[in-house]
């Protein structure tokens, strides 16, 4: 026997050992993959028996985990349990990364004046009862398109259409809107085991023609809101100009009323000095008066020829010459003292 030959047989051999291990595992696969079903974390699973005395979709809600059935007569309908995501976008490229999205043009609104406005809607929901929805709706995401698409849609289109295309730009009033849609649907898909959660407007865009129309608008509102502010400051300017004239009207009346004020007080002043200088100098004068008048006692009293002959005694000091006649009737002689003192009226001792 050549290798080849004892090759192929040592190949026949090991074929004809493994053919029944390969059979035996398709056959548990197999088995597995038709008796048993796997609800994954974030989903609920609904059984529907096919055949049998409980046909029929059962009640019950299953939590995640593994679950077996019977080959060909039960089946396992698997329902989302997180928050859904309907985005309504005309973007080229949808959030991708938000997981559970469902991604659908953006919501053209025709305006109660006829404009049609493009409106980026995102709508958060999730399914409360999955019972509900596979007995109302059917199996899978039918519940999209059959239900959550349309409606969402025809309550948005209510409730926008009510505004004018103005009221996009009121940021409360869209706010509004959204809340009332929300609360319409939340009324209309709840018995139907959906629940919306939240209806959120992220842009909208007019068509051409009305953009340019409340631009133009806008900026004429703008110009008269500009008119209106510059006529406001310009009367604000007057009244403050008003405000600091009669303000330094009323600093220059005080103020010449204070001058007139210092000026009384500085004359009252002045007469009050000169009263007082007059009063001085009189009483100055009087007491002046008044010595000289004792004085004039004094030298009229006794020893006042005394006083004179000492005046006279201070007057001939350092006289060393004096020529008088000493002869006739009108002689005197310089050495009788009591003479002179008679000649000037003074009593001698």
């Amino acid at each position: 026997m050549t290798p080849a030959e004892r090759l192929r047989g040592a190949l026949g051999r090991r074929l004809r050992l493994i053919w029944p291990l390969v059979a035996i595992l398709l056959v548990l696969v197999f088995g597995y993959t038709s008796c048993s079903t796997y609800v994954r974390p974030g989903q609920w699973g609904v059984k529907q028996v096919i055949f049998g005395s409980s046909q029929g979709v059962h009640t019950e809600i299953y939590q995640p985990g593994l679950y077996f059935l019977t080959p060909g007569a039960e089946r396992m309908h698997h329902f989302p349990a997180d928050l859904q995501v309907l985005e309504m976008s005309d973007a080229q490229e949808p959030s991708a990364h938000i997981p559970n999205l469902r991604a659908v043009p953006a919501l053209k609104i025709q305006t109660s004046e006829g404009y049609t406005v493009s409106v980026d809607v995102t709508v958060l929901y999730r399914v409360d009862d999955a019972y509900k929805v596979m007995t109302q709706i059917g199996p899978g995401r039918l519940y999209e398109d059959s239900v959550v698409i349309p409606r969402t849609e025809q309550q948005l289109r209510r409730t926008f259409g009510e505004l004018d295309a103005e009221e996009f730009y009121k940021g409360d009033t869209r706010e509004k809107a959204a809340e009332e849609a929300q609360k319409l649907l939340t009324d209309e898909l709840v018995p139907r085991g959906i629940r919306v959660t939240h209806v959120l407007v992220r842009q909208y865009r007019y068509d051409s023609r009305y953009q340019a129309a409340i631009e133009s608008r806008k900026i004429q509102d703008q110009t008269v809101f500009k008119n209106q502010a510059e006529a406001q400051a310009a009367q604000a300017e007057a009244e403050k100009n008003k405000i600091v004239a009669e303000g330094a009207a009323n600093v220059d009346v005080e103020y010449a009323r204070g001058k007139a004020e210092v000026e009384k007080l500085r004359s009252e002043a002045d007469l009050y000095a000169r009263t007082k200088a007059a009063e001085g100098e009189l009483a100055v004068r009087l007491a002046k008066a008044q010595g000289t008048e004792l004085e004039n006692r004094a030298l009229r009293g006794a020893g006042s020829e005394n006083m004179v002959g000492l005046k006279m005694a201070d007057v001939l000091e350092g006289v060393d010459v004096i020529v008088v006649p000493s002869d006739g009737e009108g002689g005197t002689n310089p050495l009788d003292l009591n003479q002179l003192l008679r000649r000037f009226d003074v009593r001698g001792e």
